[in-house]
């Protein structure tokens, strides 16, 4: 996924905590949500940066050879400037675009 294409901030921003929670009527339930959204966004962009800096790595431990790759500097700086993952997935959930559900709560209706 392209995270360049979220309408996330890059900084901070104050939130109405009791319209967020209106979906769930749980502030608690709702940051877990985010923050469980939040940790496979974390690992889907670890992932994705690893595949791409794999490839300028140097196998050869040659203390001599030290040099910049303009091309690893670029990758590393695109990384940077997204925005972080909490935020990613605070406007998600926000948007209505994370699927979430609560067994427990499925199984009290359910009876």
């Amino acid at each position: 996924m392209d995270y360049r294409k979220t309408n996330a901030p890059t900084t901070t921003v104050t939130r109405d905590l009791m319209a967020m929670c209106e979906d769930t009527g749980n502030i608690y339930e709702t940051v877990a949500i985010i923050a469980k959204r939040a940790n496979q966004i974390s690992v889907e962009l670890k992932n994705e940066l690893s595949k791409k800096l794999a490839e300028f790595a140097s196998y050869n431990d040659n203390l001599e050879e030290v040099f910049e790759n303009r091309e690893q500097i670029e990758i590393s700086r695109y990384y940077e400037k997204l925005p972080k993952p909490t935020l990613i997935a605070t406007q998600e959930y926000i948007e209505g675009k994370i699927y979430y559900r609560n067994p427990s709560k499925e199984k009290d209706k359910l009876q």
